[in-house]
């Protein structure tokens, strides 16, 4: 007989759902890591560990941690050792630099910074931030451990981590999320897509990033499943793993999935076809999946692929069904205790279906507010409590969602989400550049490009485009560098003053054919 654990002793905090699954069901597998198996058993008794060793540094309850550490069993058991002793977990990319760095650290305020390595223990402290540094291999994953002391264990209501989200204007906001907030969440996601603790999900996103933590870590810990992590992403691998038939589900953002169709397009033309064997659910999310790529993933691997829609305030908003259709181009109906609805962007009054507007989402998932930001908080939400994604869409007659642009700039990259003005100033610091705007252009493998367009302070503009790439990738994360730099002699503007950012992105488009540089 499969029992649904969901359905019983409901937990309203990671630690609630940690402590139901060792008593459920300690042996289980809950984590497997570079071939190596942990039981919730052991992942318990390393996060005790972790707490003993974050209250060492001087870490209370309210304190906020910051997690600098790529996937590993460190980030899964740090985590959970913060929440253990009511810790706030601050997520950080692996990828961000002394810019990004100094912006998160210092806003947070975080006590201390988990590490995996020196340099990474360097980066830190090349962003004069504060709080102490501590490295992963503090902690032992090996050994016998004692069980938790559940007794410092955080309430419902109590702030459970804080994401940093890119916006059109300023620097990047600090989502605040409680505990009740990530298991409405989680309990909304494993009944939509009848995730029950029998399953197994390969996991290759980053855990830094609500995708995969939010839903992947934490699904996983609420159906009491157990979680395939890698390193990271190699189509190659995937398709080995899914061919070995123990995984269940696989979650990806659409670049994922056009490396996936190209990898077993090279082995059906090498006569060696890919067949996935007990694969139940393709979740993709993140960007937009284009039709096409479900079209051709469906005809090469004979799974059609669930597209959701989600976000860092929220977690996940909307999904296509698991059981029924699911509609290329579209995001689906909001999850099992959650309401969507599109409203008019100037009058903010509700709009029939059919019509485009402005997304608003509603439901115990939603985040509180920003971090210290109640300016921002209150531009958030309406008097209702309906907050303003800033996606534009519509509704169709039978309640399908379709999202059709941003209201903001923001850029989406292969998942990621890049602040265009965040680009731009970098680009100012440079004394080769008088002016700079950002732009996302279409990309068929990552959904978006990023392109600066920039006037140069002189006409002298020789090898200045690889410089300024150079440039940027020296201070930002590598994903969020210009792809491409198109020199210009003015940026067109409005009668205040204001770049008209459509007017550059329609003539690129129409300008050449696009060359990328790496």
């Amino acid at each position: 007989m499969i029992i649904m654990i969901y359905e019983m002793n409901t937990p309203l905090t990671t630690i609630d759902a940690l402590r139901r699954a060792v008593a459920h069901a300690p042996k289980r597998p809950f984590l497997i890591f570079d071939g190596r198996s942990f039981s919730y058993e052991d992942i318990a008794a390393i996060a005790a560990r972790w707490a003993a060793r974050l209250r060492s540094a001087g870490v209370e309850r309210g304190d906020r941690v910051a997690l600098f550490l790529e996937n590993s069993p460190a980030f899964v058991t740090a985590y959970l050792g913060a929440h253990l002793i009511g810790a706030i977990v601050v997520l950080v990319n692996t990828l961000y630099r002394q810019t990004e760095l100094r912006h998160i650290l210092t806003d947070s305020e975080a006590k201390v910074v988990l590490v995996a390595d020196q340099a990474h223990a360097d980066l830190v402290r090349q962003a004069d931030a504060p709080g102490a540094v501590i490295f992963a291999s503090d902690v032992a994953l090996e050994g016998a451990g004692k069980a938790p002391d559940w007794t410092l264990a955080p309430a419902p209501g109590d702030l459970a981590l804080i994401g940093y989200t890119s916006g059109t204007t300023g620097r990047s906001k600090g989502a605040m999320l409680t505990h009740a907030n990530l298991m409405a969440n989680s309990a909304a996601v494993t009944r939509a897509w009848r995730w029950t603790e029998h399953d197994r999900l390969l996991l290759t996103l980053p855990l830094f990033h609500i995708h995969g933590l939010g839903v992947g870590l934490n699904g996983t810990l609420y159906a009491a499943s157990t979680v395939d992590l890698r390193r990271g992403f190699d189509a190659a691998d995937v398709l080995d793993t899914l061919a070995r038939g123990e995984t269940t589900m696989f979650f990806g953002v659409p670049t994922m999935y056009t490396r996936l169709i190209a990898e077993a397009r090279r082995r059906r033309a090498a006569g060696t076809p890919v067949r996935i064997e007990g694969m139940r659910l393709f979740v993709s999310g993140s960007a937009p999946l284009s039709p096409q790529t479900f079209a051709e993933f469906e005809d090469l691997l004979g799974h059609r692929i669930l597209e959701r829609y989600g976000m860092t305030e929220t977690v996940m908003n909307l999904t296509n069904p698991y059981d029924g259709e699911r509609r290329p181009g579209t995001v689906g109906m909001p999850f099992p205790g959650q309401e969507a609805r599109i409203v008019d962007v100037r009058t903010r009054q509700p709009l029939p279906d059919g019509e485009i507007g402005e997304i608003q989402v509603r439901g115990p998932n939603v985040f509180v507010g920003y971090w210290r930001n109640p300016q921002a908080t209150a531009e958030a939400f309406d008097a209702d409590g309906w907050f303003n994604t800033g996606d534009l869409g519509w509704r169709s007659a039978d309640g399908y969602f379709t999202i059709t642009g941003r209201a903001r700039e923001l850029i989406i990259s292969g998942g990621y989400n890049i602040y265009p003005r965040e680009v731009e100033e970098v680009l100012l610091e440079h004394p080769a550049v008088a002016e700079a705007a950002v732009v996302g252009l279409p990309d068929a493998e990552f959904g978006e490009q990023v392109v600066a367009v920039v006037v140069p302070a002189t006409p002298a503009t020789d090898g200045l485009e690889q410089e300024l790439i150079d440039w940027c990738r020296a201070r930002l994360a590598s994903y969020k560098k210009p792809r491409r730099v198109v020199f210009v002699s003015s940026l067109p503007r409005n009668a205040l003053g204001k770049v008209q950012k459509h007017a550059l992105r329609r003539q690129l488009q129409q300008a050449q054919p696009e060359r990328t540089s790496q």
